[in-house]
C-alpha cells in the first residue's frame, strides 16, 4: 500500500536523484577502469540499495547483474550480523557461499550509516580481466567443477572500519593473471561506491533519515503497484515454451531451457521444471543469476517508465528445481553461465509471445559471443583478451532488429579494434556485417557480424562462447529464423569448424573467424514494404536473389528498381503456396 502521505513532488525528486547517483557511479567505473572488458565493454554494474538488501535504484547497465544484489547483499547481513560498521567495504564473489554469480564477477559493497543506524548500502559489480583458473580471462566452458575457474572470494572485509584488508588485495593479486588491472579495476569500484555514499548521505542531509527511508519504502511499493496494474492488463492463462543450448562441447548437449508462465490476475508464475540437469561444463547458471534473467525478461514488457526498484519483483513469483544448469548445487563449474542467463530470458519471451504477440520481437543472436586469447607476451608478460561482441536483435512488432545494440539482458559495448590491438598481441582482420544473415519477415531480423582476429604473439589459450548454430534465432509470426553461428579457426589453411563452445591452442600466426548468428524476422516477409527491402537491397543488407526467393519482391538486376508487376504475381504465387502448405 502506497503511503498516501508522501509528497508526490519530492517523490519525483528522490527517485530521480537517485537514478543519478547510480548512473553517476557507472560513469565512474567507465572512466576510471583498468581494464577494456570493464571500461569499454562495460562490463559492470551499479546499485543502491536498502538496509535489507533489496534494489531501489540501478545504473543503466547490466540487467543479468542487477536482479542478483539482493542475494549478495544477504550474505552480507548474514554473515556480519551486528558486526557491520561504518567504514567498512565488503568483498564477494563465490556463488555458493555469498551470492556471487560467477568468479570474475566481483562485488564490492559498502555500507552507508546515518544517526548511527544502517540506512543502506551501495554496490559495484564488475567483470574483473581475470580471476585465475583454467584459461586466461577465467570464462572456461571446459571447467568441470568450480575448484578450476579460480579464486573464489566468500563474503569478505575489504576495509575494516576505513582500514584496507591488505591480506585480501594480497591473496587476489597472487592468484590472478592481471594483478596490476584487477586492483586497478577494484579501485574504480571502491571509488564509485565513494561517489554513491556521498549522494545518499546529501539526500539524507536534505530530508531526514527517516523520512527519507519512508520514500525507499514507497518506490518499492509504487514499483509493484505499476507491475501488478501491467500484468493485470494481460490474458490470463498459461503459456509454455523451450529453448536450447548447442553445448556441443559436451555428450550432455544439447541443454534444455523450458518455461511454464501462468498469468493469474495480477501476478505471474514461472515455472523451469523440465530444464537440463546440471552438466560438467562451465554454462550452469546460479540460481541469483537465473532470476534476474526471468525479473529482467518480464521487465521488458512492462512499461519502461517504471522505477528500476526491486518491487516489481513481488508480483513474479519462480520456481527453479535444484541440480539443473539452472540452479545448480555445488561444486558444479558457472564460468560461462552467461549463455545460460540469456537462453533462459529469450525462453521466457518465448513464452510471453504467446500472450502478447504485438509486444514480443523475434529472438536474436542469443547473447554476446565471448571470444578471450591469453598467453604471455615477447617480455614475458601475461595478457588477457577478453572480447565481447553481439547485437543482431531480431525484428519487432513495429520495426527491424538493431544491429550492435546489445542483447536486453547485457547491455555491453563492443571494444574499439585499434584498443584491442594496442593493449594485446592480436591483429583484427575483419569486423563486418554478413549480408542475408537476417531473418526474413515484414520486420527483417538483424544482420549478423563476422570477426576474425590473427594472433601474432606466441603461443595461446582461445576460448569462446557462442551458440545458436543448431538452433539458430527464431522468428515469430511467420518470421523466418535468422543465420546460425559458426566458428572456423585458420579459414582457407587447414581450416577446423569448432563447436560453439571450444578451448583451444591458438598458435603464432593462428586465426580464428567467428560469424554470429544473425536476428529473426518477425511477420510474413511478403508483407513487408517493397520500398523497404529494395532499401535493403542498396545498403547491401539483403541480396538481390534473397529478396526474390524470401520476400517475393523483383528487382532488376543494375538498375535498382522493383518490377512491381513482377513482384504482384510472385507474391501472390507464394501466399498460395503458403496457404497450401498449411
Amino acid at each position: 500500500m502506497i503511503n498516501d502521505q508522501i509528497d508526490p513532488i519530492t517523490f519525483e525528486v528522490v527517485r530521480n536523484g537517485l537514478d543519478s547517483m547510480v548512473d553517476e557511479m557507472a560513469i565512474t567505473v567507465m572512466r576510471t577502469a583498468y581494464s577494456g572488458v570493464v571500461r569499454d565493454a562495460l562490463d559492470y554494474s551499479t546499485a543502491f540499495c536498502a538496509a535489507d538488501g533489496q534494489v531501489i535504484a540501478q545504473g543503466l547497465t547490466i540487467m543479468l547483474h542487477l536482479g542478483s544484489f539482493p542475494a549478495a547483499i544477504n550474505s552480507v547481513l548474514t554473515k556480519f550480523d551486528n558486526r557491520i560498521k561504518p567504514g567498512d567495504v565488503f568483498i564477494l564473489n563465490d556463488p555458493y557461499t555469498s551470492g556471487g554469480i560467477h568468479l570474475p564477477d566481483v562485488y564490492i559493497i559498502k555500507p552507508i550509516f546515518a544517526t548511527d543506524s544502517l540506512r543502506g548500502f551501495v554496490g559495484v559489480v564488475a567483470h574483473q580481466a581475470d580471476i585465475g583458473g583454467l584459461v586466461p580471462g577465467s570464462n572456461s566452458t571446459e571447467s568441470t567443477d568450480i575448484y578450476q575457474e579460480g579464486l573464489r572470494i566468500p563474503t569478505s572485509k575489504l576495509y575494516d572500519a576505513g582500514e584496507p584488508n591488505e591480506a585480501v588485495f594480497d591473496f587476489i593479486a597472487t592468484n590472478v593473471r592481471l594483478p596490476i588491472q584487477v586492483r586497478g579495476d577494484m579501485r574504480s569500484q571502491l571509488a564509485a561506491c565513494d561517489i554513491g555514499e556521498r549522494a545518499v548521505l546529501e539526500l539524507i542531509d536534505r530530508y531526514g533519515a527517516d523520512n527519507l527511508s519512508e520514500y525507499f519504502d514507497t518506490l518499492l511499493d509504487y514499483s509493484e503497484q505499476r507491475a501488478r496494474s501491467e500484468i493485470k492488463a494481460l490474458p490470463d492463462g498459461t503459456f509454455k515454451f523451450e529453448d536450447f543450448i548447442d553445448a556441443d562441447n559436451i555428450k550432455e548437449g544439447p541443454v534444455r531451457i523450458a518455461v511454464k508462465i501462468k498469468i493469474d490476475g495480477d501476478e505471474i508464475f514461472v515455472d523451469l521444471n523440465g530444464s537440463s540437469p546440471q552438466v560438467p561444463a562451465g554454462i550452469n547458471s546460479p540460481i541469483p543469476f537465473t532470476r534476474a534473467a526471468i525479473y529482467g525478461a518480464v521487465r521488458l514488457i512492462m512499461d519502461p517508465d517504471i522505477p528500476n526498484a526491486a518491487g516489481y519483483h513481488r508480483p513474479i513469483h519462480i520456481s527453479v528445481p535444484e541440480g539443473t544448469v539452472v540452479n545448480p548445487v555445488h561444486p558444479a563449474p558457472v564460468a560461462a553461465r552467461g549463455i545460460t542467463g540469456f537462453r533462459t530470458m529469450d525462453a521466457v519471451l518465448g513464452a510471453l509471445a504467446q500472450a502478447m504477440p504485438d509486444r514480443v520481437p523475434a529472438d536474436g543472436e542469443g547473447g554476446n559471443t565471448l571470444i578471450s586469447i591469453g598467453g604471455t607476451r615477447s617480455d614475458g608478460s601475461p595478457y588477457a583478451l577478453v572480447d565481447f561482441f553481439g547485437g543482431a536483435r531480431g525484428g519487432g512488432p513495429k520495426s527491424d532488429g538493431s544491429e550492435g545494440v546489445s542483447h536486453p539482458a547485457s547491455n555491453l559495448a563492443g571494444s574499439p579494434v585499434e584498443i584491442l590491438e594496442v593493449e594485446n598481441p592480436i591483429v583484427v582482420d575483419e569486423y563486418a556485417l554478413i549480408q542475408d544473415s537476417g531473418g526474413a519477415g515484414k520486420f527483417r531480423g538483424a544482420q549478423s557480424y563476422v570477426k576474425q582476429i590473427t594472433n601474432i604473439g606466441g603461443k595461446a589459450t582461445l576460448q569462446l562462447r557462442s551458440d545458436k548454430r543448431k538452433f539458430p534465432p527464431y522468428g515469430l509470426q511467420g518470421g523466418s529464423s535468422g543465420s546460425p553461428s559458426m566458428n572456423i579457426l585458420n579459414p582457407g589453411h587447414e581450416e577446423k569448424i569448432l563447436p560453439t563452445l571450444a578451448q583451444v591452442e591458438l598458435p603464432s600466426n593462428g586465426v580464428i573467424r567467428h560469424k554470429m548468428a544473425g536476428g529473426g524476422g518477425w511477420g510474413n516477409p511478403i508483407e513487408r514494404d517493397p520500398s523497404r527491402v529494395l532499401d535493403d537491397v542498396i545498403d547491401d543488407r539483403v541480396s538481390i536473389q534473397a529478396a526474390k526467393s524470401e520476400y517475393g519482391v523483383v528487382i532488376s538486376e543494375g538498375e535498382n528498381k522493383i518490377d512491381r508487376n513482377a513482384t504482384k504475381m510472385l507474391r501472390s504465387k507464394m501466399q498460395k503456396q503458403t496457404k497450401f502448405q498449411q
